[in-house]
């Protein structure tokens, strides 16, 4: 089974979802701060679920490729960190969670740069 191929469906399905739900559950009911919060959370958790589509397609051409398995974990790792935490903090106000959210975008920067180590090994 190609796992990123399903976790960037599941993260694409999760994220409209949650971007519904903050329009038109959440609007009113928490701070509009926390609404721009929860948007952001939706924002990177779909163009990663697109990053993590593409991964999935580029396993499926470079099986077994290490770059690319790690490279699909750390944007994983980076939505549930990343946006995780957004949602929470938006949900209960708790600042202090704010502090995992830099753990979720140093994720993505990793899962990007492997990304580009990719392009470069396989496709120049």
């Amino acid at each position: 089974m190609n796992w990123f191929l399903f976790f960037g469906a599941l993260n694409g399905f999760l994220s409209v979802a949650f971007g519904a739900f903050g329009a038109h559950v959440l609007e009113g009911r928490i701070d509009p701060k926390y609404i721009d919060t929860w948007q952001t959370g939706v924002t990177y958790q779909m163009l990663h679920a697109g990053a993590l589509l593409a991964i999935g397609l580029l396993a499926s051409k470079f099986p077994g490729s290490q770059l690319l398995s790690w490279s699909g974990w750390m944007m994983l790792i980076g939505i549930i960190l990343f946006s995780g935490s957004l949602f929470v903090l938006s949900l209960t106000g708790i600042s202090k969670l704010g502090a995992i959210t830099p753990f979720g975008g140093v994720a993505f920067l990793i899962g990007w740069l492997l990304l580009m180590i990719v392009s470069v090994k396989f496709f120049s």
